[in-house]
């Protein structure tokens, strides 16, 4: 059972934005269709649930130890998807899309970012490896305890509650499940496992958000193995994740409002939506709303309470992409009015289609291991829209989580004369541009775009995925032409009812 993710609790971290959760599924029981090396890849097919778009790919399991230090130990085996090229020869380097989250199938989540990766798939393949504890890499995850609902009280039930439920949670993996071989020092083990089975001198590597801790680490521990670098988003290894979210989304939904402030109509119809945020904030955290509202994926009628960390999930799900966040004025102003239906409808439906993407337990363990030595409670945090919760929940729960040992230089900056391309959402409410400026700084045959009027994980707009494509074809991010990103347009700063309503 994944579970949801709140608006403040652990079950924030990053999240590339990749739809609702996706089914492997076999497309019928048909033998074995073509060999990679070692493995053997049989016809599947990824899907996502609620989505017409299916990708055909071949896919094939390889057994590693659990527990890395211990070869003759327990095995577990890793999910992989291979999705053929269309070209008649391709090159024999794959790209290799490294998913967020921390805790995100990187089989699931490939459908909605599949048009990004046509241009690239005109060239070579696409390889797609769940991380250790998520997909069908031996998923971990507590339908018993970390579920649905237990997650969705979390942000008022209190710290306590969600040292139990994780204490539970252990309890419900059992014996048999050592948590603290789930990191992602453990995953870049893995890839270099699977890049040795499939025969492979060098890989591509596209990591989205998280994806992009990953990608980077992989290259420090695997220089030899890599051909280039994409990171979307990108989170710079000095990062303890969670320290810098609730100051993050202030400054994105600051600049994002300031473009209805400082647009005439929009003032005029809705005044200033970060002043009605804050207002209603304040209400709810007194008074809570009970709410009747039209459940947007089932159509049911529905009675539920709405919160002020609901608000917070709501407002910060959408400043992951400005196209969404211009929903928020007319959205605000309703709720003003006591009407709070749509509000409600939109955080239900964000937490269902977001929230199902991360395997909990999972995204525990990398957290526990690798953010939660550095995460501080900072005072001034506690107005923002996230508070401080964030990390006081992580540090309760990592307080009773077994944990990992990241290397003594898994923190630090990571050099190479690699070709690297970076992309940045100008808006980005989680990893914004000054992040992939500070890994830039190390890495001096690399090249940095940042999207102008965009939020979070960037590859597929405009003409990114000819950008991305190009770049991996010459492996050389300096002689790229980016002009084609000025013509990237700012998202309208409010919507109406039917669409754009200036």
């Amino acid at each position: 059972m994944r579970s949801r993710q709140s608006g403040r609790s652990l079950l924030g971290a990053l999240v590339a934005l990749a739809g609702a959760a996706a089914a492997w599924a076999d497309a019928s029981p048909v033998p074995v269709t073509v060999a990679y090396g070692s493995l053997a890849f049989a016809r599947c097919t990824l899907a996502q649930a609620g989505q017409a778009q299916t990708v055909p790919a071949r896919c094939a399991t390889l057994q590693v130890p659990e527990d890395r230090s211990s070869a003759n130990g327990r095995k577990i085996e890793l999910a992989i998807a291979w999705v053929p090229s269309t070209a008649k020869t391709p090159a024999r380097d794959p790209v290799v899309m490294l998913a967020g989250g921390p805790g995100q199938s990187a089989l699931e989540a490939f459908p909605l970012v599949y048009p990004a990766f046509r241009e690239i798939l005109r060239q070579r393949h696409v390889l797609l490896v769940d991380q250790r504890g998520a997909g069908r890499s031996n998923p971990l995850q507590c339908p018993g305890t970390l579920n649905d609902e237990a997650l969705r009280l979390l942000d008022t039930a209190g710290v306590d509650e969600a040292r139990r439920l994780t204490t539970d949670c252990l309890q419900e993996l059992g014996p048999h499940v050592d948590v603290r071989a789930y990191t992602t020092t453990a995953y870049i083990a893995d890839l270099e496992d699977v890049r040795r089975a499939l025969g492979i001198a060098q890989f591509n590597l596209v990591g989205i958000s998280y994806g992009t801790r990953v990608g980077l680490e992989y290259l420090r521990r695997h220089p030899a193995s890599v051909r280039t670098v994409v990171l979307d988003s990108v989170v710079p290894p000095s990062l303890a994740l969670g320290n810098e979210h609730a100051k993050n989304l202030e400054a994105a939904v600051d600049a994002q409002f300031a473009r209805c402030t400082a647009d005439v109509e929009c003032t005029k119809r809705f005044g200033s939506p970060r002043a009605r945020l804050d207002d209603l904030l304040q209400r709810l955290r007194e008074h809570p709303q009970h709410v009747t509202y039209r459940d947007p994926l089932t159509n049911e009628q529905r009675a539920d309470e709405f919160t002020d960390a609901a608000l917070a999930s709501v407002v910060r799900f959408h400043s992951y992409a400005p196209q969404l966040f211009g929903m928020l004025p007319m959205l605000l102003a309703e709720a003003a009015n006591d009407q709070f239906g749509n509000l409600m409808a939109q955080s239900r439906m964000l937490e269902q289609l977001i929230g199902e993407q991360i395997y909990v337990p999972l995204q525990l363990s990398v957290m526990c291991a690798e953010d939660a030595p550095g995460m501080r409670v900072d005072p001034a945090d506690a107005g923002t829209l996230l508070g401080t919760e964030f990390v006081e929940y992580t540090l309760a729960q990592c307080a009773v989580w077994p944990r990992g040992t990241p290397p003594k230089d898994f923190h630090g900056a990571v050099k190479s004369d690699l070709p690297v391309l970076l992309l940045s959402g100008e808006l980005d409410p989680v990893t914004p541009p000054r992040y992939a400026e500070e890994v830039q700084r190390t890495l001096p045959n690399s090249r940095h775009f940042v999207f102008r009027g965009q939020g979070h994980s960037v590859l597929g707009v405009g003409c990114g995925p000819r950008l991305v494509a190009e770049f991996i074809a010459a492996a050389d991010a300096k002689a790229l032409d980016g002009n084609c990103l000025d013509r990237l347009q700012y998202s309208p700063p409010f919507g109406g009812s039917y669409g754009w309503d200036p």
